[in-house]
């Protein structure tokens, strides 16, 4: 039945017009958060103001660890790690996700390379990546990255169901902001 709600969702997520989406807009003030998360299997505490600190942030949601698209798209996140490390940038996957969960993915499917971190409905709201189907949520998040400037202030938004822009979109994004800095 789960599987079947999910299928729905992401293929209904794939039809939504780009102009319903209500992600965060470029310029914003990045919501604060922490949270629990896992990089090589270890779990670790994820505090965005202090990820900040060191440099810009990439903050990617995933709806569900282990799906398809979310276990390509960490792939390409793993792939690319020693680009953005040389952009400044640090990489952050969320989904809501239990830490267990997290835990086996950052070693599986995110190799190792970055921080998984759960998304609670207190931070899906603020960053406004809810996935709904027919107006209910799913409890998942939409595939949605933002990159976050070392102010706060997000730079870049990308949101969309299909994994494969979001690896090349961010890095771009973060390659500027060093450029620029």
């Amino acid at each position: 039945m789960i599987k079947h709600v999910l299928a729905a969702a992401a293929a209904l997520a794939l039809l939504a017009p780009a102009a319903a989406n209500a992600e965060l807009t470029q310029g914003a003030a990045a919501p604060d958060f922490t949270t629990m998360g896992a990089l090589a299997g270890k779990p670790l505490e994820v505090h965005l103001k202090a990820l900040l600190a060191k440099g810009p942030v990439v903050l990617y949601f995933y709806p569900k660890a282990f799906t398809q698209g979310c276990t390509l798209e960490a792939h390409a996140f793993a792939e690319a790690s020693g680009d953005f490390a040389t952009a400044g940038a640090t990489v952050i996957g969320m989904s809501n996700d239990d830490l267990p969960t997290l835990q086996k993915f950052s070693t599986a499917e995110c190799r190792d390379k970055f921080t998984v971190a759960a998304a609670s409905k207190d931070v899906i709201k603020a960053y406004d990546v809810s996935l709904s189907v027919a107006g209910v949520s799913t409890g998942l998040t939409k595939r949605t990255s933002y990159v976050i400037a070392q102010d706060g202030r997000i730079v870049m938004v990308h949101s969309d169901m299909d994994y494969r822009d979001h690896v090349k979109l961010t890095l771009e994004a973060v390659q500027k902001l060093k450029t620029a800095g």
